[in-house]
């Protein structure tokens, strides 16, 4: 996996995010009423298939817009736009996520629905099976460091999912509703997969974190081979979602 470049590696973090929690997200939509004709925003990742899902759903009346995420051009979010937005792991990657929320809140016409989705990233209790007692010890320990250091260090918060819910009623949604979907990602799954390729796209991080190259090979090795063994408790995907006022 380390000879990959940049690109390829980008082409299989998509593939292996849509694989762990397109059909999350595609349940989560399916209980909204009403897409037949309607403009969707929907922002992320690429490589998911919800966007096409949409498209199938809203008909050939109907409109879905998608965009990597922020910074957005200003015609995007414009007030009252979209019957539906779904924001898929990207307030986390913001510097500001109530600010975004509000935005997203405002660019909803009356009765719009906003579902936001994001990872709560947190290490503890997460190794469910490993090899052995230094292959767990080893895992933990990349887990700290991906939630301590590497993750805040690139802008994200591993934490902010925690506080969707409260900050989508302060941005004026009538009634909010969370629910959370915890995984469990065994080695060679997408999720375990997806951690791998995160590990090869940012390795100068965590061998400046501490974790050596023997180290950074051997947890490769540990979430890519099914044959390893081993068993993580994933990270759960927070799916906040409310309407805004119908006026």
């Amino acid at each position: 996996m380390r000879a990959a470049s940049t690109a390829e590696l980008d082409v299989r973090r998509e593939v292996y995010l849509a694989a762990a929690l397109d059909t999350f997200s595609i349940a989560r939509l399916a209980g909204l009423p009403h897409l037949t004709g309607t403009r969707c925003l929907d922002l992320g990742p690429a490589g998911s298939a919800v966007p096409v899902w949409l498209r199938d759903r809203v008909g050939p009346d109907g409109e879905v817009v998608s965009a990597p995420g922020d910074p957005l051009p200003p015609a995007v979010l414009a007030p009252g736009r979209y019957r539906l937005i779904r924001a898929r792991l990207l307030l986390m990657r913001v510097p500001r996520p109530e600010a975004l929320l509000r935005r997203l809140v405002a660019a909803l016409g009356p009765g719009g629905t906003l579902v936001v989705e994001d990872w709560h990233v947190w290490p503890e209790e997460a190794v469910l099976h490993a090899p052995s007692p230094r292959d767990a010890d080893l895992v933990e320990r990349f887990l700290r460091l991906l939630t301590r250091k590497i993750l805040p260090g690139l802008g994200a918060d591993p934490t902010w999912a925690v506080r969707a819910h409260a900050a989508a009623r302060t941005a004026g949604l009538v009634t909010v509703d969370t629910q959370i979907h915890v995984p469990v990602w065994a080695a060679g799954d997408p999720g375990a997969l997806l951690m791998a390729v995160d590990l090869v796209r940012h390795r100068h991080h965590f061998l400046a974190a501490g974790l050596g190259p023997a180290e950074l090979d051997r947890l490769c090795q540990l979430l890519s081979e099914p044959s390893s063994g081993l068993v993580l408790r994933g990270h759960p995907l927070y799916s906040t979602s409310g309407p805004a006022p119908p006026w």
